[in-house]
């Protein structure tokens, strides 16, 4: 094969056309990733164009919680769902495969990041504190019961991803997670823009990774954030996620 012919990098691609190569490329596992609670699968994906590497959660090999359903894949797209419906650009493209090879699960785009760096690392960067603001709302409207440091990625670029969004959308609050530094603050033009349009719109595609408590929490969160559009205070009841990073 000349080099004219090999798949390309997808290193470039947009958001949308990451999906499309995650929806539609031939999946190759690579290896199981290491210090997951449930089975996450390194792999690459390629369509003939485009070749890239990705995060694979198979269903099957989530772990029995007393307090979520199972089908956390989900939740991770869902999560990229609402990040998509309020143009944050914050959660990297995912989506569901029910062809995979360990059944049905969600595929996320791997990101080529500094595995060093985290939540605590990136705060004390001024030119991180919009996004980390940014990803802070979001966690609010997502109900995000496991915002760990480390789940925050910074890439070569110096762009912010927000990963591992599996325990998220629950109907009850279960908010728990280490970015409590912005309390009291006006939230980010963009979170109280989203919060707005899901009062009066949840998408589709959203709506329909979630059962119908879920979504009526969802747009109930949004009322609550568009009627007072500040970061909420931590008190007595504040929940911590374990471990912190």
């Amino acid at each position: 094969m000349s080099a004219e012919e090999r798949p390309s990098r997808a290193a470039d691609l947009t958001a949308p056309e990451w999906a499309a190569l995650l929806r539609g490329g031939a999946i190759e596992v690579v290896g199981r990733m290491p210090w997951s609670s449930n089975a996450t699968f390194l792999v690459t994906v390629a369509d003939g164009l485009h070749t890239g590497r990705a995060v694979y959660k198979p269903g099957v090999g989530e772990r029995d919680l007393w307090d979520f359903p199972d089908g956390l894949f989900r939740r991770e797209v869902a999560a990229y769902e609402l990040d998509r419906a309020l143009g944050l650009g914050v959660v990297p493209a995912t989506v569901v495969r029910d062809d995979a090879p360990f059944g049905e699960g969600s595929l996320q785009r791997f990101v080529e990041a500094d595995f060093t760096a985290h939540y605590f690392s990136l705060r004390e960067l001024d030119q991180h504190g919009e996004v980390l603001r940014v990803i802070a709302g979001f966690d609010l409207l997502a109900n995000n019961a496991d915002r760990k440091g480390g789940h925050l990625l910074v890439d070569a670029a110096g762009d912010v991803w927000a990963i591992d969004n599996g325990l998220s959308f629950h109907a009850d609050a279960k908010l728990r997670t280490v970015m409590w530094d912005f309390a009291g603050e006006d939230l980010p033009a963009p979170i109280v823009a989203g919060a707005r349009l899901l009062t009066e719109e949840v998408p589709a595609e959203l709506a329909a990774l979630l059962a119908r408590d879920e979504v009526d929490a969802l747009v109930e969160r949004a009322r609550e954030l568009a009627a007072d559009p500040h970061f909420p205070d931590p008190t007595a009841e504040t929940r911590l996620p374990w471990p912190l990073v």
